[in-house]
């Protein structure tokens, strides 16, 4: 009897196969300089070690990989059969190409940065729909990774009763970072710090911290940028805020010590000039010659994209934790910067290098993973985790609304579902809980899209079923693993699955089995982590 497991399919699953037209430009050719780096300074760190890198994955394996990292799902039957059958020898820069100018690409980077930039609160829920519309614009653009931070940092916060006083939409839309941060000086200081320098700084906010390289002295004058905010609340939502830009001093709770904004390497900012103090901490932030925001950056993807840091936390630099390639990550900061810090410069390099392409499959021990011989397997997010159950599913929400970030009234399943599987902060040491499990195994969600009693309303499977081109059980088959698994089944997987079916299952019905089939491939490891 099959074991179950599980996720979803996709709906236009047997569609005409749309060919990859992405063509790989100059843009291509001056990251993959940068991919030569990566993989040359990777690898002599592991001769070093005295073990033999991964092979490259295979092409089904990259492409569930990628589509993972960039779309945030996985990729629709239509797309695989396209790539698996492209014979070019460079299809895997020209795939990358395709999803960099895809919505998907939008929709995930918006999911990943607001995850990030707003903290949870009180009105993280009513914030999201403005604040994911502004980030959405700059990664459909491709603007400038220092011209997204230096809009949040200088963003105005005239703000009053839920209405934002700028009549900048942009400058509007990024209030939100400001009102997540509840307008409060040490907020804005810890979150400026460690989202954009990589410094998690709150450690020192109360106190000095006996192992902590930074003092609570520096907190506070980082804080001090901040000192000319004034802001009201009311049951924990700001209801007024303004400021005096010139204000550059702070005091330190419970002392009589005032400080003066300083920046945290310890310069002092001109203060002869007439620029509000958060415009003059933002060209400090955001300067190529900052010697925090490049490689900061630099660091906080290469751990998107392998699930650790060159340095891990990656907020948590010290003496103690050094970046585990400190020339690699020089390096490819400083590129990032010479690059007009290009975010989707910086995404090439990594994703067209041999070091990211290689297999999760070991044989033996695994390698210590900051090594980067193999690509560890990573917990999708709960974002990912509910794109690809859709996709693979072909769900619909039933109420055209559902979903929506607009809807704050009524709890949809998609809100339920990243309620129960929050994303956690190391997705290379993810672990799910029961309640997760029953919820694939048993949940209404699952349960609707794989049973096979009333087959005619599951969608995807019917679609299957009754396929009048699907005209043999293993072809059935082959479509279910590549909607869910994004590959075909071994030989050993085809004729267990195939045997299965045929024989109706314990119910010796051959629909209920196909669709037990789906169920466990939707609840198998497989495809509930990115590998």
């Amino acid at each position: 009897m099959i074991m179950r497991c599980g996720i979803l399919a996709c709906p236009a699953l047997l569609l005409v196969v749309p060919l990859l037209r992405a063509e790989v430009g100059p843009e291509v050719t001056e990251a993959l300089k940068l991919s030569s780096t990566i993989d040359r300074l990777i690898e002599v760190r592991i001769k070093d070690a005295g073990i033999r890198p991964a092979p490259l994955a295979s092409d089904a394996e990259f492409m569930r990989r990628v589509y993972l990292d960039l779309a945030g799902r996985i990729p629709r039957v239509s797309e695989v059969r396209a790539f698996l059958d492209d014979k070019r020898p460079d299809k895997r820069a020209r795939l990358v190409e395709q999803i960099l100018r895809s919505a998907a690409y939008v929709n995930h980077m918006t999911n990943t940065w607001n995850r990030l930039l707003l903290p949870e609160s009180n009105n993280r829920r009513f914030l999201d729909q403005t604040f994911r519309a502004w980030l959405a614009q700059r990664f459909r653009d491709n603007v400038a990774y220092d011209t997204m931070v230096r809009e949040l940092i200088t963003a105005p916060v005239g703000y009053s009763q839920g209405r934002s006083l700028s009549r900048s939409t942009g400058a509007g839309q990024a209030i939100a970072f400001y009102q997540a941060n509840e307008f409060k000086p040490e907020n804005l200081a810890a979150s400026v710090s460690r989202i954009f320098l990589g410094v998690k700084l709150e450690c020192a906010q109360c106190h000095n911290h006996p192992f902590a390289e930074y003092k609570r002295t520096q907190f506070w004058q980082l804080a001090a940028f901040f000192a000319g905010i004034r802001s009201t609340s009311r049951n924990g939502f700001v209801t007024t805020a303004s400021e005096s830009p010139r204000v550059n001093k702070i005091k330190i709770p419970d002392t009589e010590t005032e400080v003066v904004a300083r920046f945290l390497d310890g310069t002092e900012p001109d203060m002869t000039s007439d620029l509000p103090l958060r415009q003059i901490l933002a060209d400090w932030v955001t300067s190529p010659t900052n010697p925090y925001f490049a490689k900061a950056t630099v660091n906080r993807f290469w751990a998107h994209f392998f699930g650790i840091g060159f340095v891990d936390p990656v907020d948590e630099p010290s003496e103690g934790n050094p970046p585990s390639h400190p020339e690699l990550l020089e390096e490819m900061g400083r590129q990032f910067a010479a690059h007009q810090f290009d975010l989707k410069y910086l995404i090439r390099a990594i994703v067209n290098s041999k070091t990211y392409q290689r297999t999760s499959e070991v044989d033996g021990e695994e390698p210590e993973p900051r090594l980067f011989a193999c690509m560890a397997i990573k917990g999708l997010t709960a974002e990912q985790f509910w794109d690809s159950l859709v996709q693979a599913t072909g769900y619909r929400q039933t109420n055209p609304q559902a979903g929506r970030q607009t809807v704050f009234t009524q709890t949809t399943a998609r809100q339920q579902f990243l309620a129960m599987f929050a994303s956690q902060e190391r997705p290379t040491e993810y672990q799910s809980s029961i309640l997760q499990a029953l919820m694939l195994m048993n949940g209404d969600f699952i349960g609707s899209a794989t049973d096979g009693a009333n087959l005619e309303k599951t969608e995807r499977l019917a679609a299957i079923w009754d396929a009048p081109f699907l005209d043999t059980t293993a072809k059935k088959v082959e479509v279910l693993f590549l909607a869910t698994l994004s590959r075909m089944p071994s030989a050993e997987e085809l004729d267990r699955m195939v045997r299965y079916v045929d024989s109706g299952g314990p119910k010796k019905n051959p629909r209920a089995a196909i669709a037990d089939v789906f169920w466990a491939l939707l609840n198998s490891s497989e495809f509930m982590f990115n590998h």
